[in-house]
């Protein structure tokens, strides 16, 4: 008698187990890290909106700790720039060379203005709210702190007698806890 020859077949693919249980594994993964992921773009907002905050109130305080305790706006900007307790005033001074009686220059000249800019370009936009992605400023000059207003083109509401500068949103955070306007 001979010897009988097996025939060897290669296995290729995977079989309808095997399929199933990487889509089983592949949906648990899914379940756990997009809830994650979703939780951790809601915290961004309030992230990003205590981190302008920071910014303009930091650049606010250095302003008025150059210029006598001055706050930005309370002083004259001067030329085309706006005078004070206006919008314009308040970005100029922050964002422009400046002098301490706080008329502004769009050039450096350490003779005559000699502090500045507070800001790299401009104030930056509101990351939460109605107005998220405005970056314009409201002068409120009687309420301290500021109040919200309803402005569509407004991000910030600003005093120039405190230097308080709050979002002008009265929408409350993602988990409900606080409105974004106390931040």
């Amino acid at each position: 008698m001979g010897r009988k020859q097996t025939i060897r077949t290669k296995r290729t693919g995977f079989s309808l187990v095997e399929l199933v249980i990487v889509i089983v594994i592949i949906g648990v993964i899914a379940a756990i890290a997009i809830p994650r992921v979703s939780q951790a773009s809601r915290g961004a907002g309030e992230s990003a909106l205590s981190s302008n905050l920071a910014v303009l109130r930091n650049a606010i305080e250095l302003y008025a700790s150059e210029h006598g305790g001055q706050y930005p706006a309370s002083t004259d900007a001067g030329g085309s720039y706006g005078t004070k307790e206006t919008p314009e005033c308040f970005v100029a001074q922050l964002t422009m060379y400046s002098n301490a009686s706080g008329t502004v220059s769009p050039t450096k000249d350490p003779a005559q203005f000699p502090f500045g800019p507070y800001l790299r370009k401009e104030v930056p936009p509101a990351p939460v709210g109605d107005n998220k992605g405005k970056n314009g400023v409201k002068i409120d000059k009687v309420n301290s702190p500021p109040q919200v207003v309803s402005d569509t083109t407004t991000g910030w509401v600003y005093n120039p007698l405190t230097g308080d500068i709050i979002v002008n949103s009265d929408q409350p955070n993602e988990a409900g806890t606080k409105d974004y306007n106390q931040y």
